[in-house]
């Protein structure tokens, strides 16, 4: 996936939620329906990874423990399918080695512990965070590339 040529507004960016529970997914759409970016809902990583293909998604937010594959497993396979996509993980086990040391070292944006609720773990501040956080690469991208045009055309003179 490519950087846009320009920075889009919150409004333009593209949350992916993936759990298995239907009942987690509908209270996430129930609770963030008044969110200004885009959202889609997947109920396994395979479903993720269809949507990843056909939309432009720049956060994931995944639950840790699916069948078939784990949260983390999805995330690694995001990191190199879709490497300026945010990866944020939803789990009960915060103490895991496997998710510490993939907060430790970048594999993850933001791990948020379960139980959660709408508006008491700031969920949605996360989640707008992590948007933030992509513009921000957005921007830097944009720049360097401008800068880059910049160089080769002095090159050329």
């Amino acid at each position: 996936m490519k950087w846009r040529a320009k920075t889009k507004t919150v409004e333009e960016r593209t949350v992916l939620f993936v759990d298995d529970n239907e009942i987690v997914l509908q209270s996430l759409e129930r609770g963030l329906l008044d969110e200004p970016y885009n959202k889609f809902f997947a109920k396994s990583a395979k479903e993720a990874l269809e949507i990843l293909q056909r939309e432009e998604v720049h956060v994931i937010v995944t639950d840790m423990c699916m069948p078939e594959m784990t949260g983390l497993e999805l995330l690694r396979i995001v990191r190199k399918e879709y490497p300026h996509t945010i990866r944020i993980i939803l789990s009960g086990y915060t103490k895991d080695p496997n998710l510490q040391t993939a907060l430790y070292q970048g594999e993850i944006f933001y791990l948020i512990p379960k139980p959660w609720k709408l508006g008491v773990v700031h969920f949605e501040a996360i989640i707008q965070k992590a948007v933030d956080y992509y513009n921000l690469q957005s921007e830097r991208v944009q720049s360097g590339d401008r800068k880059l045009k910049q160089c080769k055309a002095i090159l050329k003179e």
